[in-house]
């Protein structure tokens, strides 16, 4: 399915496939898209993408991006904002007053006006449909509440990795893969927490979609530890770097050599 675009709702909503049609979009351009019942908008977060995404299996035909936003669209999205905070706020108040063990996250209005999304975390379930009715009594709308996790908390209010690079589920990441502390190992990393962790807390998520590629260039390498029998004598692994395939090895009769494996195909 060719011209599909992966566009990110609102500021900081869900990520997903839209036919861009005869549209030529950019990263950064504010597009007007069809959602649910009625109009929303969204950024591009990646253009052009053919034959790439699971919606091009999916038997519901996909959602078109009806244009480019204009003036008045971008005017009202900032509206849409400062109503998002009044909603925030009158939320905020009757979660108190249902005494509701829910910790309220953020507020965001769809492009039209029709449906306002709230963002929640909690420990547990929470029976809201007290507060929803309280809801779409003050503000005429459809209310939707959403409990998320600790990552989708992340990626709403977005920041920068240690890597110093804007956070991947803000950028890019349409869904979270799993990640363990075993791609941590294998890819030789300190198991210091802080260190590969995100800002949510949890495991980086980059440790998950680098795995399968550092798995591929560690075929044929030895491990730190290993001994080795080299053109120089015998000696032990020191060192791995996999990105340039190059071995330290500290020899028995003193000294270091390093050992290249860049001529020996993968998996070779």
């Amino acid at each position: 399915m060719e011209g599909m675009i992966l566009v990110q709702l609102r500021n900081s909503g869900q990520i997903q496939f839209y036919q861009a049609g005869n549209l030529t979009l950019k990263v950064g351009d504010c597009v007007i898209v069809e959602h649910d019942r009625g109009l929303d908008y969204g950024c591009v977060i990646l253009p052009n993408q053919a034959h790439c995404c699971a919606e091009a299996n999916s038997k519901e035909p996909p959602k078109k991006i009806i244009r480019l936003a204009r003036e008045s669209d971008l005017k009202q999205v900032e509206d849409n904002s400062v109503k998002a905070r009044e909603a925030f706020n009158a939320c905020e108040k009757k979660i108190a007053e249902h005494k509701l063990d829910m910790k309220l996250v953020k507020a965001e209005y769809s492009f039209d006006r029709s449906k306002i999304l709230f963002y929640f975390t909690s420990d547990g379930r929470v029976d809201f449909r007290n507060l929803v009715k309280d809801l779409a009594k003050i503000f005429k709308a459809r209310i939707e509440l959403r409990q998320i996790g600790v990552r989708d908390e992340a990626r709403l209010f977005g920041g920068y990795g240690s890597c110093g690079r804007e956070l991947c589920c803000k950028r890019f990441l349409k869904d979270f893969e799993p990640v363990t502390i075993k791609m941590a190992k294998e890819e030789g990393l300190s198991l210091n927490p802080p260190k590969i962790s995100g800002l949510c807390g949890r495991l980086m998520c980059c440790l998950s979609y680098e795995y399968e590629t550092y798995k591929l260039l560690s075929k044929g390498l030895p491990r730190e530890g290993e001994h080795l029998n080299t053109e120089q004598g015998k000696g032990k692994v020191i060192n791995v770097n996999v990105f340039k395939r190059l071995v330290t090895v500290q020899l028995d009769e003193g000294g270091f050599i390093e050992v290249s494996y860049k001529e020996k195909e993968y998996g070779k």
